[in-house]
């Protein structure tokens, strides 16, 4: 199995880039995504600076969009341009903070069979990717797989766009598919089937880009998200089923995390200072700057199969066996027993 970058939903601190990273490195952590699904709380500056300790930290990010920013509108008008709006913020934030994935929903069928939602759904990906590329901004997006079982969003739908637009890459959310299939994530099978799909449209070397997390269902649709081992989905068969792939990944989960598993990874005194990165080491976009100026910034360098390298601090490096499924879910997530 290749590397596995794994992390939480959100970011663990709003207040400066170097809590984030802070945070995520004592809690053993070599991803996030940022959580804009609700409005998006991050300027440019603090993008800038929080995607520069992040590289160094060998952490990958990625942005999740406002969940009003879907494509696939029925009409078009002022909700299709809020939209449009949205996700191409969501891909300046992408660029400035060197994000991995603009991870978006594929929206709904509006009346529409499930071919037309989809046909309108690829043609306004088109247009935006062509706005994107004049501003240069033109990242990779993820659209993922959503967890009511009659509306747009399966991994069939997920699958078709993503196999007609080389730049959007499937986001397997299996809490959602265990919801839609009634249950059926208990085995590798349904896991390696779904990872199968996802590997046969990504472009080569691209990594899987993971949400997991427990989850509560009714009459095959999601409920709520449970934290881990109050559910039936369990990590040990997605272990299994990446197994058989040489492509790495990225997995993110939303479940709430206990205390006990949020344990620094070095043994620093309490209210000593841990040695981040300073900030007059590099530069990063200033308030000044405009939104322009800061979008064409170059990303930081990263190439999929990364691991854990030195390039971080040795008193906050990423145990090297902890970049791997069994090691990070069953560490960081509670079992029930």
């Amino acid at each position: 199995m290749s590397a596995v970058h794994f992390g939480p939903a959100r970011s663990p601190s709003r207040e400066s880039p170097e809590e984030a990273v802070e945070l995520l490195l004592e809690r053993g952590y070599s991803a996030c995504e940022l959580d804009f699904e609700g409005k998006f709380w991050m300027d440019y500056e603090f993008a800038g600076r929080l995607g520069e300790l992040a590289h160094e930290a060998d952490i990958v990010l990625s942005v999740h969009a406002p969940i009003a920013g879907f494509m696939g509108h029925a009409e078009r008008g002022k909700k299709l341009n809020m939209a449009v709006g949205m996700l191409d913020h969501s891909a300046g934030i992408a660029v400035a903070c060197g994000a991995e994935l603009v991870v978006f929903h594929p929206g709904f069928l509006l009346g529409r069979t499930r071919e037309e939602a989809i046909d309108s759904v690829v043609e306004q990906l088109g247009e935006l990717r062509e706005r994107l590329e004049r501003k240069d901004r033109a990242v990779p997006f993820g659209i993922e797989v959503m967890g009511r079982v009659r509306d747009l969003g399966s991994v069939e739908d997920v699958i078709e766009i993503s196999s007609r637009l080389p730049w959007v890459r499937p986001v397997l959310d299996f809490a959602h598919m265990h919801a839609t299939s009634d249950g059926a994530f208990t085995t590798v099978d349904p896991f390696f089937e779904a990872l199968g799909k996802a590997d046969a449209v990504l472009e080569r070397g691209a990594p899987f880009h993971i949400h997991f997390s427990d989850i509560q269902f009714a009459n095959r649709n999601e409920t709520k998200h449970l934290p881990y081992g109050e559910g039936t989905l369990r990590a040990d068969p997605l272990r299994e089923a990446l197994a058989g792939f040489e492509r790495p990944a990225i997995a993110i989960t939303s479940s709430r995390l206990p205390k006990s598993f949020t344990r620094p990874i070095t043994s620093t005194p309490k209210g000593t200072a841990r040695s981040l990165p300073s900030r007059r080491s590099r530069s990063w976009p200033s308030c000044s700057q405009t939104e322009a100026m800061v979008a064409s910034r170059s990303r930081p360098s990263r190439k999929p199969g990364w691991k854990t390298t030195s390039s971080a601090p040795a008193a906050l490096a990423i145990p090297a066996e902890w970049s791997s499924i069994p090691t990070a879910i069953r560490c960081f997530l509670s079992r029930s027993t």
